[in-house]
Order: C-alpha cells, then structure tokens, then sequence
C-alpha cells in the first residue's frame, strides 16, 4: 500500500468534495472514512484510477452521513413535538378538513369528489352513484383533483357552499347506503351551524335531523325496507322533528331561500302528518317547484312526478315522468309505482323487477323484487 500517494490525493478529492456542495468539515470525515477504506480493499484490487476511487467512495460516505444525520435530527424534532402525557386533546379538526380540501382550485365538484373520498371515507363506487356518473368516470375525476392540488398550498379553505355539499353527500351515504356517516354528517354540520351564521347550513342541519327521525322505522326487524306511507310513526323520533321545525322555521324567517331548506321543507311537511294519507301533497309539490327552479336536478324533477302523482293522479304523475330520461336511477321503480296505482299491474311488476336489477344497494333491491312478486301473485297464472 502507496500511503504517500494516498497522503497526496488526499486535497484533492477533499476539494473535489467541498466544489460539490459538501460542509469542509463533514467532506474531511468523509475523505478519511474513503481513505480507511482503501486501505482495507486496495491490497487485493487496486483501482485503476485512485482519485477517481477515492472521489467515488467519499461522496458515498458524505451521503450517507448525511442522510444519517437529518433522519437522527428529524426523530428528535418529533420527539420535541410530542404532547406531553396526560389526557388527549379534545379538539376536533375533521371539520377543517372539509374546507382544506374544497380548494379553491378546484372546481366545486372536483373538490366534494376529493372530500368524500379522502376525508369522508367513501368508497370511488358510492359516490359516483351520489353523482349519477359511471364509476369509472369518478375515479378519473378523483385522480385529476389529486393531481391538481398536489403541488398547491393547503392554505385558502374552500366556500362554505362547497363543504355543504359535501356534508350533504356524505349523509345520503350513512342514510341510505352501506356505511352508517350519518349522525358523523350531523354532529359535522352542528359544528358548522354554531360557527357560521348562514340560513343554508341551518336549513342542511334541519334536513338532517328531519330525516334522520325517521331512521327507526325505515327498515323491518329483517332489515327490509319499510315505505315511507307504511311506517309506523310511532318510531319517528319526536324530539328530533321539534328540533328540526325550529330550525327550519328560523331558517326560512330570513327569506333567504335555499335548496336545503326547500328539502327540508318537505320533509317537514312529511314528518307534520299524522298519517300518510294526511300529508299535505298539494304544498309538498309546491315546494319541489321551488326546488326545481333553484337547482334544475332530474332528481329534484323525479321526486316532484311522485309527488303530483299523489296530489293530483297516477295519471298526472306519469305525465310529469314522462319529460325525464329513462336512465335517471330509480326512475324506472317510480314508474313502477305509478302503473300500479293505476292499475296496470303487469307493466307495474315488470318494470319493479327491471328496477330492481337496478337497485345501488341490497336492500333497496330486495325491496323492489318482493313488489314484483306481490304483483305477480295479485295477478295470478298467466
């Protein structure tokens, strides 16, 4: 072993170290680790080129030194950062992070897709069908949003009409799908009602509460669907339609009519019926007029045909579904339910199995098959 001509290449690869960025002191440690090394290897294998070795071999070493150091500081730093022991913070930041992600870079539906899926917890395939799109379609719709705000500052939070959306999404969800977020979406949206005084978060809060009385009596002891027209509202939770009417009634006090409200309206109108047969069809069906010119949904539309169905004929009821697209979801179930009020029992059980292959979930499915079958019994051998 040369050490002369190790002795001698020695400033030369140190400078070569320090031209290339490193600390002189951490480049000298990192030199004479290269340098130990060369004594080990270089009696058996000499290289060809010994300053090219030694360059080599300590730039290696200053790397790894250094990514050993910022990892060791970086375990101190969250050692530093750990809460003392004792009890857990209280504070509830889920709500934040419904308005981080309803960025403004996004488009507003860009932005409640990202929410749901990230912070609500939905799965790609249930929120396509709260949008009414291909699943497929979502999940490109996802995909674009995280790459959009992948390189922005999560420090301009989103409008509130945006994260309304969301909570209202993310309550369909737990109440009619197959997993349970909606008292996750109401405790969110009282958060949102006690720091915000706007008359649509009150109107989405008295939504909620109107819909989610009803919670109890919506499914049988075999968790089969239970209509709205034959459940027994004795199971209705009083204390919260009182609750929900409050806050509806000082909602629309302000004359500031929004969608959620007008929804809540109705519900309202639903849960103020001693019976089905008292509700008051007539105004329910003015208030989806409404409900239609603030927000144009095919959904809204859809909901309105049931209604005049039941205010003025099933007859009335199929013309105002008649302007809809056949491929509207649950469009084909409430045609279903039209034709057999109005008697044409054998398009009304052909259409309700059709409907059921259709069905977003099990029960809902289940559901409408045993009206196919109920009909087809009335009907009896064909």
């Amino acid at each position: 072993m040369n050490e002369a001509l190790l002795r001698g290449l020695t400033p030369s690869v140190l400078g070569v170290l320090v031209r290339r960025g490193a600390d002189f002191a951490a480049a000298e440690d990192a030199v004479q680790d290269a340098l130990v090394e060369a004594v080990r290897v270089w009696p058996a294998d000499p290289p060809r080129d010994a300053k090219g070795w030694l360059v080599t071999v300590a730039w290696r070493k200053f790397l790894d030194a250094t990514r050993s150091d910022t990892a060791r500081r970086r375990r101190e730093d969250l050692v530093d950062e750990e809460p003392a022991p004792g009890p857990a913070s209280a504070v509830d930041d889920t709500l934040q992070l419904y308005f981080l992600c309803a960025h403004p870079s996004l488009t507003p539906s860009s932005a409640v897709a990202l929410t749901l899926r990230a912070v609500g917890g939905l799965t790609t395939r249930q929120i396509a069908q709260a949008y009414l799109v291909p699943e497929a379609t979502m999940a490109q719709r996802i995909s674009r949003a995280k790459r959009t705000v992948s390189g922005v500052r999560f420090d301009q939070p989103g409008d509130v009409a945006t994260v309304l959306r969301v909570l209202y999404l993310v309550f369909n969800e737990g109440y009619s799908g197959d997993v349970d977020l909606s008292a996750e979406a109401i405790r969110l949206t009282r958060q949102l009602a006690a720091t915000i005084d706007h008359p649509e978060v009150a109107g989405l809060l008295a939504l909620m509460l109107l819909h989610h009385a009803r919670r109890a009596a919506r499914t049988a002891p075999d968790g089969s669907l239970v209509p709205l027209a034959e459940q027994d509202r004795g199971r209705w939770d009083t204390a919260s339609i009182a609750e929900g009417v409050e806050v509806l009634q000082t909602a629309l006090a302000r004359d500031r009519l929004g969608e959620y409200q007008a929804q809540a309206a109705v519900a309202a109108l639903h849960a103020d019926a001693p019976t089905a047969e008292e509700t008051d069809w007539v105004q329910i069906v003015e208030w989806y007029d409404e409900l239609a010119r603030l927000t144009d949904s095919p959904v809204v539309r859809l909901n309105r045909a049931v209604a005049v169905g039941q205010a003025d004929g099933p007859r009335a009821g199929l013309a105002a579904l008649a302007a809809l697209d056949g491929s509207l979801p649950r469009r084909t179930a409430v045609e279903a339910w039209l034709r057999e009020r109005d008697g044409d029992l054998g398009t009304a059980a052909r259409l309700y199995a059709e409907a059921a292959g259709k069905a977003p979930n099990l029960a809902e499915r289940d559901h409408l098959t045993r009206q196919a079958a109920r009909l087809n019994a009335r009907r009896g051998p064909r």
